[in-house]
């Protein structure tokens, strides 16, 4: 009893037309690392042309501040110097010197920016293609508590919303700030080469921004984290209510749903306003210090100049003499201070952008790293045939013939069971939550080719026992033994295999009718797909759609009748030829008359296979080998019809009182 031991701690899910909002994510909250990660992951995909993207920036952005160099250099070298002697020749050798470097310079940068824009354009969207590949690959290894604990739109904004956030944070943002800071540092070293004190008026100055941005730009940047995960909120429930839209009908839950989704609005809105109003604000205030710095460089540089002040910089900070500051070098600095001012400006403005892409790539992450269904197993289901001895051996072809391949580690040796479908649970406990226990002592066995029915109310554990068998979730004690093998050593993929299962909600996936229906075993023939539908009565419809088997389905199969989906997913269940099945109110949907017509393709179907059938018409569970009759969570009754009958109890009064349990 040991080897299953501990509780499943699923969360309970809620009831009633709310389910599926998701579960509660803390405004602001990025996983620590998110920025780590996505760079590195962006390095192990496109290492290289990351490489020259970032040649290309440390170009672009040193060469956006030769045109600074230039002004101060024209003034001081051709201007200033004509004013007083005229224009000669060497003045013209040198503005003609001037005039080739900004060509070359200017054509070296538009080619890194055409080279860096290119490359990105490339990265950015190969970076989406794997976080898309990546993301879908984990949703595949996800066990079905995950999905039954998350709304499917929640999940859906992570492949758009989250997706598009982190290409405008990688496409954009991140390297318009690595561009900016280094112009940043480059604007500063520049600066202080030329002068110390028009550089102190440029620190005030920076002061002040750096206070703003903290101040306006945080706020900014933690309602854009909000922001995004309001959004997903309201598509989770929008969702939610086009998959309900006909029980919304009924019910005439229109205003209840408007309401709720008014407030799921409301809080978007909310959080949007905030987050544009800061950030709106921010340029604004931020240009006009940038102009303020502008205006008093003029008048300090002015007033220096005027007063004879000698300049101080790194360019001639061990010259014995310092010379008076000039008006080139005032030019230089009035130039730089507007950049200085402007990539202040534009770097504020990136922190909300990069704050609402490293959230996405937050939820995309936390995606990503949700436990996998966890499967230990180790016995796997091949190919088998009989030897002129009668031993069962693995064989490549397919030969109707299936077995157990059990590999024992204590002596090494390997041995082949046959798949027959004999199924024991032994006093098997679960509970989704461990303060509520779903099903207590439940034990039964199904010999191959027994047809097991089970009976009792609405939430009795019916359906719960047909999961565990799926080993969709792991049981908190007992054992669940298939042909011998404790299922816990049985890979999860071949136990699945081995099951064949009709489910009271179908589901078609946008394909063909041939398509689907080669859903139940990828490698059928289309004959197989064809005697399949013949043997669930679906061939006769089938042949009467516009195309036949090649009829195209969309949207779950909405042009066709419930019934008649019914009918697809027992023939998808039948052309996968498992030697058991799971029928999970299979004929609940189905008419009497389109009942009729499936009893027997059922029968046939059944045939020689272990059956579990969970029916709510006791009609359809007369000729069972066994019936369980479920209470709370326990079996209360066992044995046939007949015998139930005679017991008078609870199958009795089911029976007698109503064809149909409620």
């Amino acid at each position: 009893m040991a080897e299953q031991r501990g509780a499943i701690k699923t969360p309970a899910m809620p009831k009633g037309p709310m389910r599926g909002r998701g579960m509660p994510v803390p405004k602001g909250a990025i996983k620590k690392g998110t920025l780590s990660r996505l760079l590195k992951m962006l390095l192990k995909y496109y290492k290289w042309q990351m490489i020259v993207v970032f040649v290309c920036l440390i170009v672009s952005s040193v060469g956006s501040l030769v045109s600074t160099v230039y002004m101060g250099s024209l003034v001081d070298n051709v201007i200033t110097p004509a004013m007083k002697v005229g224009f000669n020749s060497e003045i013209a050798a040198t503005l003609t010197g001037l005039i080739v470097m900004m060509i070359t310079v200017y054509t070296v940068v538009t080619l890194s920016s055409f080279c860096y824009s290119r490359i990105m354009a490339t990265v950015t969207q190969g970076m989406l293609y794997h976080l898309r590949e990546e993301m879908f690959q984990k949703m595949q290894s996800l066990p079905i508590k995950y999905f039954d604990t998350h709304a499917h739109g929640d999940i859906m904004s992570t492949y758009t919303n989250d997706t598009d956030a982190v290409r405008q944070v990688i496409g954009q943002s991140l390297p318009n700030l690595f561009s900016n800071s280094l112009t940043l540092v480059v604007s500063v070293a520049l600066m202080l080469s030329y002068s110390f004190w028009l550089s102190i008026v440029v620190a005030v100055c920076t002061f002040a921004m750096t206070f703003v941005v903290k101040k306006i730009g945080g706020n900014s940047a933690k309602y854009m984290v909000a922001q995004q995960h309001s959004l997903a909120k309201e598509e989770g429930y929008v969702e939610e209510m086009m998959k309900g839209q006909k029980v919304v009908k009924v019910f005439t839950y229109e205003e209840r749903a408007k309401n709720d989704f008014d407030q799921l609005n409301e809080q978007l809105f909310k959080d949007s306003e905030r987050a544009h109003i800061f950030g709106n604000i921010l340029g604004p205030i931020l240009g006009n210090i940038g102009n303020f710095t502008y205006v008093l460089i003029a008048i300090v540089g002015a007033a220096l100049f005027a007063l004879g002040v000698p300049n101080i910089g790194f360019s001639n900070l061990f010259e014995a003499e310092k010379a008076v500051l000039s008006i080139g070098t005032i030019v230089i600095f009035l130039g730089s201070s507007r950049n200085f001012a402007q990539i202040v400006n534009q770097m504020s403005q990136q922190i909300s952008m990069v704050a609402m892409g490293l959230a996405g790539a937050s939820r995309i992450f936390t995606l990503m790293d949700e436990e996998p269904e966890f499967d230990e197993g180790y016995v796997t289901l091949v190919n088998a045939k009989r030897d002129e001895n009668g031993e069962l051996t693995e064989t490549a072809e397919r030969t109707g013939l299936w077995a157990w391949k059990h590999y024992h580690k204590a002596d090494g040796t390997t041995t082949y069971t046959e798949l027959k479908g004999d199924i024991v649970m032994d006093m098997v406990d679960f509970c989704y939550v461990p303060e509520k226990q779903v099903l207590t002592d439940v034990t039964l066995y199904a010999r191959p080719g027994q047809k097991i029915a089970f009976v009792g109310a609405t939430g009795a554990g019916k359906t719960t026992i047909t999961n565990l068998i799926n080993r969709f979730y792991d049981i908190a004690d007992g054992k669940i033994r298939y042909d011998g093998i404790n299922i816990n050593k049985i890979k999860k993929s071949d136990l699945r295999r081995s099951l064949g299962i009709v489910l009271q909600d179908t589901n078609l996936f946008t394909g063909s009718v041939m398509e689907n229906i080669r859903y139940g075993r990828l490698d059928a023939t289309d004959e197989e797909c064809i005697e399949a539908a013949k043997l669930a009565n679906a061939h006769d419809f089938i042949s009467r759609l516009p195309d036949g088997y090649d009829t195209v389905l969309t949207n779950n199969g909405a042009n066709l009748s419930q019934g008649q989906r019914q009918l697809l997913s027992i023939a998808r269940a039948a052309v996968a030829d498992a030697p058991a099945m799971i029928l999970d109110e299979a004929t609940s949907s189905i008419d009497t008359r389109t009942e009729a017509l499936v009893n027997d393709g059922m029968d046939k179907l059944m045939h020689g296979r272990t059956v579990f059938v969970i029916a709510h018409r006791l009609s359809t569970v007369r000729n069972s080998d066994a019936i369980m009759v479920l209470d709370h969570g326990r079996i209360i009754e066992r044995g046939t019809h007949e015998q139930l009958i005679e017991q008078k109890g609870t199958y009795y009064q089911l029976y007698t009182g109503a064809f149909e349990l409620e």
